[in-house]
Formats: structure tokens, C-alpha cells, sequence
């Protein structure tokens, strides 16, 4: 179970009945991050309009290691029926828990060691560059060579990178120096 969940009322009398709703929806998160430490959960009324009846906000504060989450719609997005704003506010919650796992568990591709190659070609000139890597170009830019060591690179020189897809093929990011050529 998800570590205690605190519920706070805020200008509406607390119920048993929305404590349960909100414990349940709880609980449901542990399936989208099992590592919470906190989730406080506030219910409020924040504006009484006699015109447009009661309107309802939900706020979730998550906290997982080394982060705190917070689930907040605009109160304009507020919404008459009490349960119908937890559920919405619980949906964002287990949307961001899932992106955030999925941020702390990436995908098995990146379990493998990043590609490595060889300066091919360099232009200091025009601040760019090709690797080659298992028989393929891959186009960097003087950006993406950290350390700002671009202008020390020469053809020969061993290099790691990320590799992603560039609008013209593969386009190395996070290009590490590995060794200068001599």
C-alpha cells in the first residue's frame, strides 16, 4: 500500500464516504510507482457561486525519492460533482507516476552500452562533424560534444555518444570524448 495518505478538507465538511474514494484511488497508484514515501491529498471548495452551485478542486503532493509531484488543475476547471473531480485529479496523478517511472526505468535499448566510433570528418570551421560507428555515418554538432571540447577533437579521435534521428539520418547527442586521436 501506498505510504499513509493524508486527506485535507478545506472549506467543506470532511466525510467518511470521499475518504474512502480517495484511499482507493491511493492505493491505485502503488501500481504506477510502488516507491511513493507521502501522498497528501486535498479536497476543497474553493469559491461558492449561488448562481453556478458548489464546485470542486483536488490537489495531489506526491513525494517519491527525490522528488515531489504535485497534481493541481486550474481551479477555472473546478467541477460540481465531488467524485468526478477526485477521479479527474487521481487520473493526472497515475499519468505523471507513470512518466516518472518510465523516466527512472528507461527503456532496454539504453541498458546497452552507448555506441561508440571515430571522428571521420570534423569541420571547426562550421562547427560540425561525422562519426563513424559500425559502418555508418552519424552527423553531430558542436553543441552536442560535452565539456566544450569540440574544437580539441580531431579525425581519429574515439568518441561515445546517444544516437537519435536527425531530420537528414542518425544525428549523435551527448557525444563524449573518449580519447583524442595523437
Amino acid at each position: 500500500m501506498v505510504a499513509a495518505v493524508q486527506i485535507t478538507f478545506r472549506d467543506i465538511p470532511p466525510s467518511a464516504a470521499v475518504s474512502q474514494h480517495v484511499e482507493r484511488r491511493a492505493e491505485k497508484l502503488e501500481t504506477f510507482f510502488h516507491r511513493m514515501v507521502k501522498c497528501h491529498v486535498v479536497v476543497e471548495e474553493p469559491h461558492r457561486h449561488s448562481r453556478q452551485g458548489k464546485k470542486f478542486h483536488v490537489e495531489i503532493d506526491m513525494h517519491v525519492p527525490g522528488r515531489e509531484l504535485v497534481i493541481s488543475r486550474n481551479p477555472d476547471d473546478a467541477k460540481e460533482d465531488l467524485h468526478a473531480a477526485i477521479d479527474m485529479a487521481f487520473d493526472d496523478a497515475e499519468r505523471v507516476l507513470e512518466n516518472y517511472a518510465r523516466q527512472l526505468q528507461p527503456d532496454t535499448k539504453t541498458h546497452l552500452k552507448p555506441p561508440q566510433g571515430v571522428v571521420l570528418r570534423i569541420f571547426h570551421d562550421r562547427g560540425y562533424g561525422f562519426i563513424e560507428s559500425d559502418g555508418t555515418e552519424v552527423y553531430f554538432h558542436r553543441n552536442s560534444v560535452l565539456g566544450e571540447r569540440f574544437d580539441k577533437l580531431t579525425v581519429g579521435s574515439k568518441v561515445r555518444f546517444a544516437l537519435e534521428d536527425g531530420d537528414k539520418g542518425p544525428q549523435a547527442s551527448s557525444v563524449h570524448v573518449v580519447r583524442l586521436a595523437d
